[in-house]
């Protein structure tokens, strides 16, 4: 491995090499969900709600259940809906 001014270019060459296949299957998989998104949206769903189901089933259930709480009781302040505690 040659050195350069103190960095090892053989090394260098193999992380940019590395992190350009991932950046390309990167947005090979974004492509992907693209595609599903368009299919599902073809088939009737919304695919805003669609991404907010996933973003909820990410979460950990206790953090969604605190989440969930807080905007009830924001939107309830705000008139939004009845009181939480109806």
């Amino acid at each position: 491995m040659s050195d350069t001014g103190g960095v090892a270019a053989g090394q260098l060459k193999a992380f940019v090499e590395r992190i350009e296949r991932l950046e390309e299957e990167k947005k090979a998989i974004a492509d992907d969900i693209k595609d599903v998104y368009g299919e599902a949206k073809g088939n009737g769903f919304d695919t805003k709600i669609l991404k907010q189901v996933i973003s909820l089933r990410k979460k950990d259930p206790a953090e969604r259940e605190e989440q969930e709480t807080i905007l009830e009781l924001y939107m309830a302040a705000l008139g939004m809906i009845g009181s939480p505690t109806e």
